[in-house]
């Protein structure tokens, strides 16, 4: 006589139990994902305010623009060997944008410590304001020249014009599109082109925003990254 086994499985009780720990699971990485875009959303918002309040805060003390400041040289120059600017309250001549430097010959200084090879206003907009304290990094050597870099990894600059917007403006590059709107939403107006926050595609033919044109809309599409310039 044949002895039928019992088949074993799982009760419902079981499978609902899993589920709602898939569910549980799933919820917290989402929840993570967007703690994580909401932190990045901040950092990119804190940049902005921060090179600007740094940018007024050198201003006031110096009377001058970073990077264009024609009295590097003699307060800075032997110790740190500090670039002149030529103090025209312009920054990036020739059309050059931020990442694309100039390399323009400055203007002799009047010391007689004979000064380094000249730069670029737009990359000396660094050192002038790291060896001043007003911004992390190196104020010394080539370092003191790099650009910094957003929490996703673009490089920030500075310059004069662009996208719209005149006068000295910040650039952050490699924004998704996501934190790209909700940036311009905490800062401005919402809207890609107008207001004090303008952006533009990435991938259009240019990277510079003194020959780029701002966008009528963000596109959130999930692959669209913005470069942003905000007007100090």
């Amino acid at each position: 006589m044949r002895t039928i086994g019992r088949q074993s499985g799982f009760t419902l009780v079981e499978i609902a139990i899993v589920l709602v720990i898939i569910g549980l699971l799933l919820g917290g990485i989402l929840k993570g994902q967007e703690m994580i875009t909401q932190a990045r959303i901040k950092n990119i918002v804190n940049d902005f305010n921060g090179i600007t309040a740094a940018y007024f805060s050198y201003q006031d003390r110096y009377r001058a623009i970073p990077g264009d400041d024609r009295g590097a040289f003699d307060r800075w120059g032997t110790a740190y060997g500090a670039q002149n600017g030529d103090q025209d309250s312009v920054l990036g001549e020739n059309g050059k944008g931020y990442n694309n430097p100039a390399l323009a010959p400055l203007e002799p200084t009047k010391s007689s410590v004979t000064p380094i090879a000249p730069k670029d206003e737009n990359t000396n907009f660094w050192q002038h304001m790291r060896i001043a304290g007003f911004v992390g990094g190196p104020n010394q050597g080539s370092g003191s020249t790099s650009q910094p870099t957003n929490v996703v990894g673009g490089q920030i600059g500075v310059q004069t014009g662009g996208l719209g917007l005149n006068g000295l403006i910040v650039c952050s590059a490699n924004v998704p599109d996501k934190i790209a709107a909700a940036v311009d939403t905490q800062l401005d107006d919402q809207r890609s082109a107008s207001g004090t926050l303008h952006g533009m595609k990435q991938g259009d033919g240019t990277t510079n925003p003194a020959t780029g044109t701002a966008d009528t809309n963000y596109v959130e599409d999930g692959k669209t990254q913005y470069l942003l310039c905000r007007g100090i």
